[in-house]
């Protein structure tokens, strides 16, 4: 049972867990900027070139890799439910509220998706929220239920594809040997003539690489059904999350210390050991698939709950925490602004570095933007109700300019 709280008030717990996961997911989104697309699931394809690059590899796999995307879908879920209830609370009509926002979230993660990266995750938080609303009247176990359900159908098709993998490699058809190619160009090593063309475009102008973008529209809306009935499963543990209390401070600390170590203990130490695995085995393509797409989804859904309760108990009341939170309010354009800021220094309209960089480097870029994100989010706050994409948003979802800045004449009667 939780707690009943005002409309407008917001919950500062949700904003830190939700300014980590901003923070945390371009530690991952990194490896998309700056390196070809295989290189984000098999190091060997680019940006190994020592040690220090394979123990990042390794870290962003145990610490990072699919968990960010996952701790946000999970508050993706918990906000959708309290724009809802505000909304119900206020005398509008949620649906209607709910799904404008959803569609201009779409129209921003479209703009993101052609004219900056086509990495963009925005449109597919707006389609998949959209199904996500008819779940909202439910009980928490119908929750979790049904989340549990959405997430294994996404593992059975993620695990069918590492079995494709190696049906081809038995099979010594012509067929089959085409389709080994093609794997070994997603996830193993490509072949040089394509890595050249990647590198290339990217390192070239604007045009070729908004053109690239709007080609791969189409992969990027595929996605949705690629990983999205597994980003519907952790949004309703989201909502599950929120409806429970864990979100809210309902939860005892013990409670939530059981969740942390349980969830992080069993995640983590499976994916370490899932990792040595992978490297015992070269990194083949075949060990990578087998651990990225088939046993690595149920681990990550066992972390990222437990991510969610240890940054809860970390959280206190000091500046560090409202530093965090602040950037978590701004979630929306502190993930735009780390696309352009990363686009610039990688893409060949700007700086130019695709490619140029070992996999080790790139977290220097990674921790300087993270420091920034800390650095401007809250004193933007202290003057202005929202980010700046956060107020273009709500403006168009209201289709009316809302007020920007904070008044303080206000604060002063």
């Amino acid at each position: 049972m939780t707690c009943p709280r005002p409309a407008a008030e917001r919950i500062i717990t949700l904003d830190v867990v939700r300014g980590v996961a901003v923070m945390g997911i371009l530690f991952v989104n990194i490896l998309g900027f700056a390196l070809p697309d295989a290189a984000r699931l098999s190091p060997r394809a680019w940006g190994l070139a020592g040690p220090a690059d394979l123990w990042a590899y390794v870290a962003t796999m145990v610490a990072f890799d699919g968990k960010m995307r996952g701790l946000f879908s999970f508050l993706f879920g918990a906000s959708l439910l309290l724009v809802v209830d505000r909304a119900q609370a206020g005398g509008a009509d949620p649906a209607a509220v709910h799904y404008r926002r959803m569609a201009w979230l779409f129209v921003l993660g479209l703009a993101h998706a052609t004219l900056l990266w086509s990495g963009d995750i925005l449109m597919h938080y707006a389609l998949v929220g959209a199904v996500a609303y008819g779940f909202r009247g439910m009980s928490v176990r119908g929750m979790i239920g049904f989340g549990i359900l959405f997430a294994v159908l996404t593992w059975l098709f993620l695990g069918s594809i590492a079995l494709s993998y190696y049906a081809m490699q038995a099979a010594h058809t012509p067929a089959a040997v085409q389709g080994l190619r093609d794997f070994e160009n997603g996830f193993g090593i490509p072949a040089p003539a394509l890595l050249a063309q990647e590198i290339a475009l990217f390192r070239g102008t604007y045009a070729g690489i908004a053109g690239h973008n709007v080609a791969e529209l189409a992969t990027t809306l595929f996605n949705v059904l690629f990983i999205g009935f597994e980003t519907l499963g952790y949004m309703l543990f989201g909502m599950a999350a929120l409806r429970s209390g864990m979100l809210t401070g309902a939860w005892p600390r013990r409670r939530l210390r059981r969740w942390a170590v349980t969830g992080i203990g069993i995640g983590g130490t499976g994916y370490v050991l899932l990792t040595a695995w992978m490297l015992a085995h070269g990194l083949d393509t075949g060990p990578v698939l087998t651990g990225a797409f088939a046993v690595a989804p149920p681990l990550r859904a066992i972390m990222i709950p437990g991510y969610a309760a240890a940054i809860l108990l970390s959280a206190g009341s000091g500046a560090i925490t409202a530093r965090v939170a602040a950037v978590g309010r701004m979630a929306l354009s502190n993930y735009l602004a780390s696309s352009i800021v990363m686009c610039c220094v990688f893409y060949g309209w700007g700086l130019g570095q695709f490619g140029a960089w070992p996999r080790a480097a790139l977290y220097l870029p990674v921790l300087a933007m993270c420091a920034a994100m800390l650095a401007w989010s809250a004193p933007w706050l202290a003057r202005h109700r929202y980010g700046p994409f956060e107020w273009l948003w709500r403006s168009l979802a209201r289709w009316r300019r809302q007020p920007l800045r904070v008044d303080r004449s206000a604060s002063i009667r």
